[in-house]
């Protein structure tokens, strides 16, 4: 499908840090950005913009506070159209500091939030649109709200802010199409004027035709990773997502490049996919981190006792 009006967002280091606490290597977060410079992707997020009093610097990597200085460090001599993006989450802000875009090497600043703090993610949209950021609002967890609360709050965003994109996001992997499609049509209604966006995890491997759905119902931001990489099932893969686009100006070789040459061997050191407890935590729509820390036990693969467990714990 091409569309040219679709932007295509990179997630791979924001998403895959919380894999391994945002501790990536200067040489592949850079092979990162010029891969996608190569491959002609709109945007990539670096990571977060966290709170150094909130997270200790002894227990998180760089791409967990993303100072400007860094990412000039890992951008510095390529020439590139890719727009930097970073995330702040509403729900655990502490005085980030963000230069004047003009100051900075960020273009995006995405914020992250659950409909119980719209508020913080409102005042957090408009600190940063009057610093001149393009801004993006992520609503968190949509599949565990009452519909009532939720467009309350796209209202509230609407009334109150003036975000460039507005999130529809699967966050526990849950969501089947059809919802997917629901979503996409419920934010295009209560946020007037801002571009939708769709950002989709893979628990039950949905997260790639998920996103289609989105496309087919005018979500022109869409979220991937390389290899898919992302927390527990992660998310949906990059070079699958550029493949269908069949926009002239992305480029797969560099992308698959990147994917031999870092993303493989990283399989190795770390984990992340379609695994039997994800999907379980997907089907019944609950937070992936029992299934992250079976994956550590050593009942790691007691699928069946899991699901039970699970379900004796929702009774």
């Amino acid at each position: 499908m091409f569309r040219e009006e679709i932007k295509v967002f990179d997630c791979t280091v924001r998403d895959g840090g919380l894999i391994n606490n945002h501790y990536f290597t200067d040489e592949f977060v850079r092979a990162v950005y010029e891969s996608l410079t190569k491959a002609g992707v709109d945007y990539m997020e670096f990571g977060y913009r966290s709170s150094k009093e909130l997270f200790s610097p002894e227990e998180f990597g760089a791409w967990k506070y993303c100072d400007d200085d860094k990412i000039n460090e890992i951008i510095d001599g390529i020439e590139s159209d890719v727009k930097i993006s970073i995330m702040v989450d509403a729900h655990r802000v502490q005085e980030q500091k963000f230069e004047p875009v003009d100051q900075s090497p960020v273009d995006m600043i995405r914020v992250a939030t659950y409909v119980k703090d719209i508020d913080k993610a409102i005042d957090m949209v408009n600190k940063t649109n009057d610093l001149g950021y393009e801004t993006c609002v992520n609503i968190m967890a949509i599949s565990k709200e009452s519909e009532f609360d939720l467009i309350e709050a796209l209202k509230q965003v609407n009334a109150e802010c003036k975000p460039n994109v507005v999130y529809v996001v699967d966050s526990f992997g849950s969501l089947y199409c059809e919802q997917i499609e629901y979503y996409a049509k419920l934010f295009q209604k209560y946020v007037e004027g801002v571009t939708i966006g769709v950002h989709c995890h893979n628990n039950q491997q949905l997260a790639f035709g998920n996103t289609i759905e989105g496309i087919i119902h005018n979500c022109n931001f869409v979220d991937g990773s390389l290899y898919g990489i992302g927390r527990g099932a992660g998310n949906c893969p990059l070079e699958l997502l550029v493949g269908f686009l069949k926009n002239p100006k992305f480029n797969l070789t560099p992308i698959l490049k990147v994917i031999q040459d870092y993303m493989i061997p990283m399989r190795e050191e770390i984990e992340w996919g379609y695994m039997i407890p994800y999907v379980v935590t997907g089907i019944l729509n609950e937070h992936p981190r029992a299934a992250i820390a079976r994956r550590k036990s050593e009942d790691r693969d007691k699928y069946a006792e899991f699901y039970e467990e699970i379900l004796e714990a929702l009774d």
